[in-house]
Order: structure tokens, then C-alpha cells, then sequence
């Protein structure tokens, strides 16, 4: 099986990436789809994850967000995750901006009130200008808006220099020295509210997908109402995943899952390493 043939498989088409959002993502890094999960599906995704909230961690000091609660390998804690896998645009996208791909990753994050400010990042740095390497895709499981923590954007971002990629998403490598002219690009503080961001808003089942090397980072949740948000990152597929699916494959996900999900995961032909979890 190759990307077409899984794509093909899952049901994507020409039509689940418009050129409107091509020229979109091209010029800005980003385009929204409102409300693109039902829901029926909206609420069996809260449900999942609800359940394995109890699997959340907290990263340390080093974290883009220091103290963020995130909750990781979500394809192995439920099977009603599966649904990511579903969000077509993203697929489309990322096939049409990277070639052959796989997931990256799918992790989830709900800030709690007072909680929730990023600095300014990059998901993974490139080497010129064309490398593009992960499209993430926010999946709004609750409304966001910016009393609750809504994430932020730098339109057109992406094509500048990478900015604060995470320790774990280098994967080894070191990130290119920027010139005098891109640190001129960078801010002084990338905490602080930049002149040309915007806020991402939209109602639950709404999805923002964005190319990866653009500035963004969450805001500080005021409200304190929930804001659970779904990353799913498709990665392309020579770049190392944020997690890799066959080091923590369950029974379950090889089992349950049809060959051009298996591909898209990379556990075509891998066996379980690790057991269910067990639920109480």
C-alpha cells in the first residue's frame, strides 16, 4: 500500500481539499472547516477522552507551555479516536503539502482557568524553504473562544524562520543558526501577544488544520470553562514521528484498525508491544 492507495481507501478525495483552502494554507499556513465532526461524533470523542483524562501528564520546565497538562497516545487509550482518522482535510492536505505520509501524533490538552499560555513555536524546524514536514489539525471538542484559552496564529509564519521547536520534536537534530536578519524576525518576548496574530474561535466539531512550521501557541484560559482540544499531526513519512505508534502498539489498535489506517499508523506489519489498558 502506498498514501494515494490508503487515502483512496479512507474515502478522501480531490473535493476534501478545495482550492480555496489550498491557497489558504499556502499563503497563511492555515485553514478552518467549521464544524466538520457531528455531534454524535463530537460527544463520543469527549467521552474518550474524559475517560483517559486520568492519563494526562504534566511536562516539566522544558515544555513549550512549563506545567501543561497533555495526554498523549490517544489511537491506543480508545478506539472512538479512531475518528481523527476520519477528518479528511487533513489527510488531503497534508498528502497535497508533504507527498507520502503517516501520523505523527495525536495528543489531547484542556487548560484549567489561569492555565494555558504558550510561547510562540514551531511543532519541527526545516532546513529551506520547502521542508515542510508535520500538518497538525486542532479538533475543537468543546467552543473556542478567547476567554477560553483559544489558540493563536501568526498568518504567513510558516514560510519565516522556525521559532522555540520543542527539545522532542528535533528528534537529534540540531536546529539551523538563524541569520542576523531572521533573529530580527524573532520577538523579544515570545509570550506576549504579537501585532499580527490571530485567535482561533469555533464551535465544537469545528477543525483548524495548519502547516506545522507556523508560529502559533494556546492563550491563557480566563473563563475557566472547558476548552478540550484533539491534536492530530500527520507527519511526512521519512521524519521521525513525535511518537511511534509500533513502540506502543496494543492488541487492540492492530486488531481493530483496516490496512490503510494500519499504514497511515506504520504498524503494517509490526505486532503488539505493549498490553490494553486497563479501565476502570
Amino acid at each position: 500500500m502506498n498514501t494515494a492507495e490508503a487515502l483512496a481507501a479512507l474515502g478522501v478525495t480531490e473535493a476534501d481539499f478545495t482550492p480555496q483552502q489550498q491557497r489558504q494554507l499556502d499563503e497563511d499556513g492555515y485553514f478552518i472547516v467549521p464544524e466538520y465532526f457531528t455531534a454524535e461524533q463530537v460527544e463520543a470523542l469527549r467521552g474518550a477522552y474524559d475517560a483517559c483524562a486520568n492519563d494526562a501528564v504534566v511536562l516539566g520546565d522544558l515544555g513549550i507551555e512549563p506545567g501543561g497538562v497533555f495526554i498523549f497516545d490517544l489511537f491506543n487509550k480508545s478506539e472512538v479516536f479512531d475518528l481523527c482518522l476520519s477528518s479528511r482535510p487533513t489527510l488531503a492536505a497534508a498528502q497535497d503539502l508533504m507527498g507520502d505520509i503517516r501520523v505523527y501524533s495525536l495528543n489531547g490538552r484542556n487548560p484549567a482557568k489561569g492555565r494555558g499560555q504558550q510561547s510562540l513555536h514551531s511543532d519541527v524546524p526545516r532546513s529551506h524553504p520547502t521542508d515542510w514536514r508535520v500538518v497538525n489539525t486542532m479538533i475543537m471538542l468543546d467552543d473556542m473562544s478567547e476567554e477560553n484559552g483559544a489558540t493563536r496564529l501568526v498568518p504567513g509564519s510558516h514560510k519565516w524562520p522556525a521559532l522555540n521547536v520543542p527539545d522532542d520534536n528535533l528528534a537529534g537534530e540540531k536546529a539551523p543558526a538563524p541569520t542576523p536578519e531572521e533573529l530580527a524576525q524573532f520577538p523579544d518576548d515570545a509570550t506576549a501577544p504579537h501585532p499580527q496574530e490571530i485567535k482561533v474561535t469555533g464551535k465544537a466539531g469545528s477543525i483548524c488544520v495548519i502547516n506545522g512550521h507556523i508560529w502559533h501557541g494556546g492563550t491563557l484560559n480566563r473563563s475557566g470553562a472547558s476548552r478540550r482540544l484533539l491534536h492530530l499531526a500527520i507527519g511526512r513519512r521519512d521524519v521521525p514521528p513525535q511518537l511511534d505508534q509500533r513502540e506502543y502498539l496494543t492488541p487492540s489498535l492492530k486488531n481493530r484498525s483496516n490496512p490503510a489506517q494500519q499504514y497511515l499508523l506504520d504498524i503494517e506489519d509490526a505486532e503488539p508491544a505493549v498490553p490494553d489498558p486497563v479501565r476502570s
